[in-house]
């Protein structure tokens, strides 16, 4: 089975950044946010990221940089064998992980 590995930015303004390595099982049609769910589910329920897809039906609050370009983790796909930079958007305040304030 192939998988997908995602080096993630983890911490908070008080801590300091740590990336943080996490094994995904790929499967088709998986975007980056079902990567990071997965992770949530699977190997680290502390892992913090801004979502509304799921529980109320909105969007546009999966923001992060990938690979150094900011896009919504919902909307990147996953490529089967690939490893992936994911961290928090800069410019925004720094809540926890991949969690800024959208305010």
């Amino acid at each position: 089975m192939a998988n997908v590995t995602l080096h993630v930015v983890r911490g908070d303004a008080e801590t300091g950044r740590r990336t943080e390595d996490y094994e995904v099982p790929y499967h088709d049609g998986m975007s980056l946010l079902d990567a990071i769910f997965w992770i949530r589910e699977h190997q680290d329920t502390s892992l913090a990221v801004r979502y509304s897809c799921r529980s109320a039906n909105a969007c546009k609050e999966c923001m992060a940089v990938v690979d150094g370009k900011a896009g919504y983790l919902c909307s990147i796909r996953a490529v089967p064998e690939s490893e992936v930079h994911i961290e928090p958007t800069k410019g925004l305040p720094w809540i926890k992980d991949l969690a800024t304030s959208m305010e």
